[in-house]
């Protein structure tokens, strides 16, 4: 037995925040709503994918953004990336101490922490 790869990432987000987040991961980092099968879609939260990345937030009841867990986004054009979120209201905070890539963090509108990063 081995892995391959991984399928998706879950994040939490609160009750009633799907717009927020749609606004955010198809609108500033341009990824995909998913249709959710429907008993999950009964359960709130969103589905998003780009390319082989593919993260689901699901609706936590007493919902806190995590401090440091995050899922790390590889991309291309960081910087026309960051300008777009920055356009959007986001602000990104700098991180050069992973060799071989620059990178950032950013907070998606409900606070969860975003890395993206671009190899050198």
């Amino acid at each position: 037995m081995t892995l391959s790869a991984v399928h998706h990432v879950q994040l939490s987000c609160p009750a009633g925040s799907e717009p927020k987040l749609r606004t955010f991961y198809c609108g500033l980092l341009g990824m995909t709503e998913l249709t959710k099968p429907p008993v999950l879609a009964a359960r709130g939260g969103a589905w998003f994918r780009c390319g082989a990345v593919e993260l689901h937030l699901g609706v936590e009841p007493d919902f806190r953004p995590a401090g440091k867990a995050h899922p790390g986004l590889l991309c291309t054009e960081l910087d026309t990336l960051v300008a777009t979120l920055a356009d959007g209201g986001v602000e990104a905070e700098w991180d050069d101490n992973f060799p071989g890539f620059r990178r950032c963090y950013v907070r998606d509108p409900v606070g969860n922490r975003i890395e993206l990063l671009e190899p050198l």
